[in-house]
């Protein structure tokens, strides 16, 4: 069987001539080779240097087929969705007579055109992944179009979380970012952490306000005795910020170092070795992959509860930032001091668990059980 994937992941050409993409995308697609003989992946290629996060395909079993970049934040790049419509419909047409399924990966600008498109003139058997937060209030206008849509599509459709009203052929669907192998390893590595200070503590992700950066440097800015209490605070990622962020880091003389951009590898080491791991976002998320990440490997959720966050993590298993103020984040920090290793070795073997939900081959069996089996 063939399968055809339709996303917005960014791609591009690295030293060796290699295409590369987006780490988790790519990994999930390679992983989804146990279950499709051929893959065809249609996204966009960027000409420009790929950031560290970016790998490779395992298998020549995929095939990338580049999609003109379309859409973005200015006006002239808006337009662009318009623009290469002519071509961007040609490219996935020719694809999808090549395939027996199809996956289409919203929300994207191309959704406004493509999701229309694949419901009402493709007739091979698919489905459509929302990965953004299906319970978004004031959606940007080709958002809430894109979930409009789905709402009312006949083909299955998987988001994140579980919603009052969810249509019929919506399905809870957990991204998987975990191996069975990652599993059994995460379990011995928490089996020998040790929770107790001095702590060390994870960010993953855009180096940016909303998602919480500016709450972590002044909650560990007001947080006293810092030096007794943190090892380390380690940000991973990159952003607009980031010279900004590390100005007041050494300004404050805080514990806390930037990495950029880390493979996956690098930033499983750090989840190895660390005790809690820090999202204070108020960005509209779906579930954050390196939140089951963090927690296959011992690091204690400390999140905010946006979109389907709080369906999963809840004061058993983490701490919930609520609200989220750098306020509420230097109180958690203050609870940490007071709570003793076996109640927070109990979180972290509940967040543990949680995590099992987010497992490939778990992923792969529901696809084909719960959703191309009932095609």
């Amino acid at each position: 069987m063939k399968l055809a994937i339709i996303s917005h992941t960014e791609h591009y050409r690295n030293e060796e001539g290699d295409i590369v993409g987006w780490g988790p995308t790519i990994t999930e697609i390679n992983h989804l080779l146990d279950r499709f003989e051929e893959i065809y992946h249609v996204a966009f290629f960027h000409e420009v240097t790929p950031p560290p996060s970016s790998i490779a395909y395992q298998s020549d079993r995929v095939k990338f087929v580049a999609l003109p970049p379309s859409g973005g934040r200015s006006l002239r790049e808006k337009f662009t969705v318009i623009s290469n419509l002519p071509k961007t419909l040609s490219i996935v047409k020719n694809v999808l007579n090549k395939v027996d399924f199809f996956q289409f990966r919203a929300p994207v600008g191309i959704g406004v055109y493509l999701i229309p498109y694949l419901t009402y003139r493709v007739k091979k058997k698919g489905w459509f992944k929302y990965a953004g937060n299906w319970a978004q209030e004031n959606a940007p206008l080709g958002y809430a179009l894109q979930r409009k849509m789905l709402k009312n599509q006949a083909r299955k459709v998987t988001i994140n979380g579980k919603w009052p009203g969810q249509p019929q052929q919506c399905l809870t669907f957990e991204n998987p970012c975990l191996t069975l192998a990652e599993r059994a390893e995460g379990k011995y590595v928490l089996e020998n952490k040790t929770y107790q200070p001095k702590f060390t503590f994870c960010f993953v992700g855009r180096l940016e306000d909303e998602k919480g950066v500016q709450r972590i440097i002044n909650a560990f800015s007001a947080f006293e005795p810092i030096n007794d209490y943190v090892e380390k605070v380690y940000f991973i990622g990159n952003g607009a910020k980031r010279e900004s962020y590390e100005q007041q880091v050494k300004t404050k003389k805080l514990p806390i170092q930037f990495h950029g951009f880390l493979s996956r590898t690098e930033v499983f080491e750090i989840y190895r070795n660390a005790h809690f791991l820090l999202l204070p976002s108020t960005a509209s998320e779906g579930f954050p992959k390196v939140i089951a990440e963090g927690m296959n490997y011992g690091c204690i959720p400390i999140v905010s509860d946006v979109s389907s966050i709080g369906q999963y993590i809840n004061t058993k298993n983490g701490f919930i930032v609520n609200p989220t103020t750098a306020e509420k984040l230097e109180s958690i920090l203050h609870e940490l001091k007071r709570i003793d290793q076996l109640k927070l070795r109990g979180k972290a073997f509940k967040a543990y668990q949680v995590a099992e939900n987010f497992t490939f081959a778990r992923y792969n069996e529901r696809i084909w059980t719960e959703i191309l089996e009932q095609e």
